[in-house]
């Protein structure tokens, strides 16, 4: 069982982590990335301590938009002289 709910939104995103991040009552931080959460994982864990947090977010926000498939461009008419 985790030990909290938390919103993605409550979470700060930590540069040189490269991870979101939130307070441990240990003092350290849970942590989760971006690549977590794209890949559908939603716990980020404490490093020092055995705490783990279920992170609350919408998937599609994280999901890489580059394998999204998109409609041909459609032929256009062409005026030949």
């Amino acid at each position: 069982m985790s030990y909290d709910d938390v919103e993605i939104e409550d979470m700060e995103w930590n540069e040189e982590l490269q991870a979101f991040t939130y307070p441990c009552p240990c003092g350290d931080l849970f942590q989760i990335t971006k690549e977590d959460l794209r890949i559908g994982e939603e716990i980020a864990r404490c490093p020092s301590c055995s705490l783990y947090i279920t992170v609350i977010y919408n998937m599609e926000d994280f999901q890489d938009t580059s394998n999204r498939k998109t409609e041909p461009a459609k032929p256009q008419p062409v005026a030949v002289a």
